[in-house]
């Protein structure tokens, strides 16, 4: 037993200073978040070989997509959550707070991007190991402008405010990949996939349109804070906005003329 807690004290000692000790909290969280998407690719090729029986009639590189893609819905649902609970839930941005919001980070929110880091990497590495059958160019696009704009929030501490106000827009990731999953299943024509279209059209509207307004309107208020940021940041506070936002509304004409199509043809 005393055995068993000295071990127990020597594991806390390990994380306290090694793990967790704030020049290693970046790379840490960021290795975590490889092993985690390791996990969620797994869990989801495993849960989907004994509850979808269609699972093992897919083509090869459709399960490696499928497993994908319950991936990526696992980092959507974290990041999400991780976002919405520091911006929403704590004063780490509170406006409450004294000091330039530019330059707000913790323990926790930088772990979190870490993780994000970990996802970007690992899935971009896929797309790039199966080009272009996991997506082409607009995917690698979007894909490196986040992961060059989280990296270097992560590991400088600025800007993590606007970094978690578009981390937000991952809220539509699960709608996204749950179309893909019923389609793939043969349920396009079924009740669940025009729930699940009217869904994704609302989320997209208000988290990838709605909320990138108030992000362009926020730093418009903020610019002098912003100013004080190294040039790096300051231009990707206001590039890569910009360009996910172009993307986001491509995207979202296309996804209004598929409900509109839908809607048309449904009895």
């Amino acid at each position: 037993m005393a055995a068993m807690t000295a071990y127990k004290y020597q594991a806390q000692a390990l994380m306290r200073d090694y793990l967790l000790a704030d020049p290693l909290v970046p790379y840490t969280s960021v290795l975590i978040g490889i092993v985690l998407c390791k996990m969620a690719y797994d869990f989801t090729r495993i849960l989907s070989s004994f509850y979808f029986k269609g699972y093992t009639l897919l083509t090869k590189i459709q399960r490696i997509e499928w497993n994908n893609r319950g991936m990526s819905s696992a980092h959507a649902i974290f990041i999400t959550a991780v976002s919405l609970y520091l911006v929403m839930s704590t004063d780490l941005f509170s406006d409450r707070v004294k000091g330039p919001i530019t330059f707000r980070y913790s323990i926790i929110s930088t772990s979190a991007l870490g993780v994000s880091v970990g996802y970007f990497i690992t899935d971009l590495a896929m797309i790039f190991w199966l080009y272009p059958s996991l997506g082409g160019m607009e995917y690698v696009l979007h894909h490196t402008v986040s992961l060059v704009a989280i990296a270097y929030t992560m590991l400088s501490g600025e800007g993590q405010f606007y970094t978690y106000m578009v981390l937000i827009s991952e809220t539509t990731t699960p709608e996204i990949n749950l179309r893909w999953f019923l389609d793939t299943a043969g349920l396009k024509k079924s009740s669940a996939y025009l729930v699940n279209g009217i869904l994704m059209f609302v989320a997209w509207l208000v988290a990838r349109i709605f909320l990138f307004m108030y992000v362009f309107y926020h730093i418009y208020l903020h610019y002098g804070q912003i100013m004080q940021m190294h040039a790096f940041g300051y231009y990707l506070t206001f590039v890569v906005p910009s360009v996910l936002f172009v993307m986001n509304t491509m995207w979202f004409m296309k996804i209004l003329k598929g409900v509109m199509k839908t809607l048309a043809k449904w009895p």
